[in-house]
């Protein structure tokens, strides 16, 4: 499923998602808009982290009562609404891994190692794929989740550095610095 997320880059995009914004804060059943723009992305954020759909329905449940119940402590901070519900997901994610002893795990999509591999001047043959995705299971869980963020979702390192709860220059200094040793990984 390649499916990129809709990044708010204009102003009107961000006026009309504060709109939305403001009528579910003053009334929670008007909050049905945000859910159904952002469920599906929530969900699949989550359910390639713990690659078990009832655990990650059960996640994305959480992680949207999180949002509702605190949507009155929201703030603007020019980055997309998706921004503070992928740091509830990942706090809620965090939890589970917790309380169920949860297994953490990536999906990798082929066009994503595709254009990993392209980012090592390689070429895209099948052992290189191959080599590359046990490299990515190497990496700790923090340097896998800020690659996944940047070359997977295509999220900007401004939107990183919110979810990840970080500056967006130490956003990507850390994503350069995984990069390194995924490289470094790869050649040896």
């Amino acid at each position: 499923m390649a499916v990129n997320p809709v990044y708010h880059q204009t102003k009107d995009r961000l006026l009309d998602e504060m709109t939305l914004i403001t009528f579910a804060k003053k009334d929670p059943e008007r909050f049905g808009p945000l859910y159904t723009k952002y469920h599906e992305q929530i969900f699949r954020y989550i359910y390639q982290r713990v690659d078990d759909q009832e655990l990650a329905f059960d996640v994305t449940s959480q992680v949207f009562v999180k949002a509702l119940n605190n949507l009155h402590k929201y703030e603007y901070r020019g980055v997309p609404f998706s921004s503070w519900l992928y740091r509830i997901a990942k706090s809620e994610l965090y939890q589970a891994f917790r309380d169920r002893k949860a297994r953490k795990t990536v999906n990798v999509e082929n066009m994503h190692v595709f254009e990993m591999i392209e980012e090592f001047d390689e070429d895209d043959s099948n052992e290189n794929k191959k080599k590359l995705i046990d490299c990515l299971a190497n990496l700790d869980y923090a340097d896998m989740q800020l690659l996944e963020l940047r070359y997977f979702e295509k999220r900007s390192y401004r939107e990183i550095g919110e979810i990840l709860e970080i500056t967006e220059n130490n956003a990507k200094v850390k994503s350069f610095r995984a990069l390194k040793k995924l490289k470094n990984l790869f050649v040896k």
